[in-house]
């Protein structure tokens, strides 16, 4: 069963929440019959190329006392769920370049190659500090889920990727996509927002309990016409 995730790299709730699916997933023990497809959205889709603090964008945003109690309250709710935030340390950038490299790895590596990238861009930007729209950096992150180095450095010196990815965004936000993270089920049912492992492990069973009786009912409306 395919499940979809429309999210931004730039989003420290699509970070919790995808870590929750992963969990979700492990704790109803559907690992083999899963698989999490990482669809791009971008928080925003005008942000500058040269990379510049987190928080002074932040502090811009919401002044300097949310954006405090904001930061506060995302480093516990991490802390909780075994996720380190340094927001100290994070670098604000369009994300369409990191966006574009998991585009690659979903269509040339597949689901799983792709969701532990997606994992390695969040910590790269939400704990370590990283520019994610460095080419050089970008290339380290692939290789270390297993991409050829070579190959992702060539894919990013070129546009490949860059219309399917804003093309995905706009649709996104034409199908009324306007929070983040937000998980699609083949069924068409959503969880939007932050939830819980727990939500989402229910949401999980019923997906699955739905897709075994479609199949079901599937091989029983099959099954008279198969001596004809």
């Amino acid at each position: 069963m395919k499940v979809e995730v429309y999210d931004d790299i730039a989003c420290p709730w699509c970070r919790l929440g995808t870590h929750q699916f992963h969990r979700a997933v492990a704790a109803v023990g559907a690992e083999p019959d899963v698989e999490l497809v990482h669809r791009p959205y971008q928080l925003m889709p005008d942000a500058p190329e040269t990379p510049r603090p987190l928080m002074d964008t932040v502090v811009e945003m919401f002044g300097p006392e949310q954006a405090e109690a904001m930061v506060t309250e995302i480093i516990r709710v991490g802390a909780n769920e075994g996720i380190e935030y340094r927001l100290d340390r994070a670098l604000a950038v369009n994300t369409v370049t990191a966006h574009r490299l998991r585009w690659l790895a979903l269509h040339e590596h597949g689901a799983d190659v792709q969701a532990a990238l997606a994992t390695a861009l969040f910590d790269a930007y939400f704990r370590d500090g990283v520019n994610i729209a460095d080419h050089t950096q970008l290339t380290e992150l692939a290789e270390g889920v297993g991409l050829n180095g070579d190959h992702v450095r060539d894919f990013l010196d070129s546009e490949e990727g860059a219309a399917e990815v804003r093309q995905q965004v706009a649709a996104a936000r034409r199908e009324g996509v306007t929070t983040v993270p937000r998980f699609v089920f083949e069924n068409g049912d959503s969880i939007v927002g932050v939830t819980s492992t727990e939500a989402l492990g229910v949401a999980l069973q019923q997906a699955i309990a739905r897709s075994c009786a479609a199949a079901t009912r599937g091989h029983r409306d099959a099954a008279p016409h198969a001596g004809r």
